[in-house]
């Protein structure tokens, strides 16, 4: 039997009955990673903040990942092992700059040229009202890193949840 916190997919995700091909984690596989980013804006802004396991929004409440305002700036949390990466969750910041988070791209792969933002691109964050949390889902993408990145521009970018599941 299997533990409640799992659920059992064919590799093309529909449910199985009996047969185990692939496995759909539903715990948040970023908690346990590592992750960093392009710069951090200030003492209650670092990469881990944004896989602390709290959907916090408000910044100064120090639950936030936030960068400066960098030429593309990123953030990456290494799961530290390989998945099949289904879906990525994100809440954005609460008390101010909603727009910000518009365009990110999400990236994942098993590379760490150019910050391994040059990986598969998987979704693009569209818009995310101030204080929520979207989930992207996607056909399953290979690799141990999740980067998120705005790409061409200079912009901050801060993230006050990403929530990783997947398929191994």
């Amino acid at each position: 039997m299997l533990e409640e916190s799992f659920r059992v997919y064919n590799c093309d995700n529909e449910l199985l009955s009996g047969s185990t091909k692939c496995w759909i984690f539903k715990r948040n596989l970023a908690l346990g990673g590592k992750a960093v980013q392009s710069s951090t804006y200030s003492d209650l802004a670092a990469a881990q903040n944004a896989i602390d396991g709290n959907r916090q929004s408000m910044y100064v409440l120090g639950s936030c990942s936030h960068t400066n305002a960098d030429r593309d700036p990123w953030w990456r949390v290494d799961l530290l092992d390989v998945y099949r990466v289904t879906r990525v969750s994100i809440t954005n910041r609460g008390d101010c700059c909603e727009k910000r988070i518009e365009g990110v791209q999400i990236r994942i792969g098993n590379s760490l040229e150019n910050n391994g933002n040059n990986s598969q691109l998987a979704a693009t964050v569209g818009s995310i009202p101030l204080g929520n949390t979207k989930t992207f889902e996607f056909k399953p993408v290979k690799g141990r890193y999740v980067n998120l990145i705005v790409p061409g521009c200079n912009e901050y970018l801060t993230l006050c949840e990403v929530e990783v599941y997947s398929g191994k």
